[in-house]
């Protein structure tokens, strides 16, 4: 061969490699992107930032989060921006969604918000990435918050809610941390019997009222047989008249008509010592481990909300899966966002169980978020109940009533609780109020 055929050669090979390596480049499957958007591929590459949207404050965890992964991808970049969970705050996200302004990912913490966000187009089907089982990772929980038979977000945490109890006041009444299957004529007579001057035996955050009802109609159904509306289970209607009897009666719990003038912080209020029981959820734990910021000497012992009636075999809890995290489909690096997404349910989002956030995954490692949960304040709980109700497996539910319906319950039971209607009249209201809904919404 002669020198000039072999350098001719040489040539085509290396041509012909070059064309090869530009067209694997290019591939738009959904574990590649364009090489334009390849961050670090290059020298002079920028890296890219992924701005993601959450309703928990960044010092409470995020922050934390987003800090782990930017060390270790120094490609892919994430920015967290908080919004307050309210309607304004979620209003104020949807608007940015909308304008398209920039956000790759973000929380949602409501089934019927997820839905509409949907509908508007706003979350991305991740169906269409083959390389996660949200099914197998998350447990049969996450199936509540599939829509349309597909996940438009990934459920990454377990939602728990319980009684939070001051054990030190349990102790002086000689009163044992109740079992797990107490029901609401328990919850009265421990009330009663801890409360003293200057304390109630009982508040319970806004959350937790919803929490009991929907315990009762998520095993009984929301509707009845006939599809109207079951929002007025004779459970339903006892749990009213108990909590109802403890406000004005007892007066061993905050009464509503106070609770809602006052805006009284429930959470300060339990830590302080100025109630023996708190009705609330795992957020609590942000204030409970903040001893400069909450005080206190006492320590802090678990129960389950209770079920209404002691034969109420169908009453199921307050939890499965929360922190809903969608894709924005307008997002220019939809890939590295799942990337991220994967991360982050797997184990990346351990900082949060400082403020009480428990991985879903089950490749988390659930020990080691129990020890960020605790922190260095393990003596301040009774962790036998911790771990039995707060990691307990239990027939749980996700609320599915959608949002108008709630607020309308809600305004029904106000005005019982403040006295201006009849327990007849509220249950009969807040049925028909839902029957009208799911009539005008046909």
């Amino acid at each position: 061969m002669t020198r000039k055929r072999k350098w001719g050669t040489a040539i085509l090979s290396v041509t012909l490699a070059a064309s090869l390596a530009a067209c694997g480049s290019n591939s738009n499957s959904p574990a590649n992107e364009p090489a334009s958007n390849n961050a670090g591929s290059g020298g002079d590459s920028k890296p890219v930032t992924l701005t993601m949207w959450g309703g928990v404050p960044g010092e409470a965890g995020p922050q934390a989060v987003v800090d782990a992964w930017n060390t270790e991808n120094p490609g892919v970049q994430v920015k967290y921006e908080r919004f307050v969970n309210d309607d304004a705050g979620n209003l104020k996200l949807d608007t940015a969604l909308t304008t398209n302004q920039n956000i790759d990912l973000y929380v949602t913490y409501n089934l019927p918000v997820l839905v509409k966000r949907v509908e508007a187009g706003n979350a991305l089907d991740l169906n269409s990435y083959g390389d996660y089982n949200i099914d197998e990772k998350m447990g049969e929980d996450a199936k509540a918050w599939k829509v349309k038979d597909s996940y438009y977000g990934m459920p990454t945490k377990k939602n728990v809610s319980f009684v939070w109890l001051n054990k030190n006041a349990l102790d002086e009444a000689g009163l044992p941390v109740p079992p797990l299957d107490w029901n609401m004529a328990d919850l009265q007579k421990y009330a009663k019997a801890l409360t003293k001057e200057k304390r109630y035996g009982y508040v319970m955050d806004m959350s937790a009222y919803n929490s009991i009802f929907d315990g009762t109609n998520a095993g009984s159904g929301y509707t009845k047989a006939d599809g109207s509306s079951n929002l007025d289970d004779p459970n339903v209607k006892k749990a009213y008249e108990t909590l109802y009897n403890m406000q004005h009666t007892d007066k061993s719990m905050l009464a509503l008509g106070e609770q809602l003038t006052s805006k009284l912080p429930t959470d300060a209020a339990f830590l302080k010592g100025e109630a023996a029981m708190l009705g609330a959820g795992e957020f609590v734990f942000r204030s409970a481990n903040n001893l400069k910021d909450f005080p206190h000497d006492f320590q802090i012992a678990f129960a389950m909300i209770p079920k209404v009636s002691a034969d109420q075999s169908n009453f199921k809890y307050p939890g499965g899966l929360g922190d809903i995290i969608s894709i924005n489909p307008k997002s220019e690096n939809k890939d590295k966002a799942w990337e991220f997404l994967k991360w982050y349910a797997d184990g990346g989002m351990k900082p949060l169980a400082a403020g009480g956030r428990i991985p879903a995954s089950k490749d988390a490692d659930v020990g080691a978020a129990l020890d960020t949960l605790l922190g260095g304040n393990k003596a301040g709980y009774d962790v036998k109940s911790l771990e039995e109700v707060v990691l307990g497996k239990f027939p749980t539910f996700t609320v599915t009533l959608p949002q108008q319906v709630v607020d309308a319950r809600r305004e029904e039971y106000e005005k019982f609780f403040t006295k201006s209607q009849s327990i007849d009249d509220t249950m009969k209201n807040t049925a028909q109020r839902h029957n009208d809904f799911v009539k005008n919404s046909k």
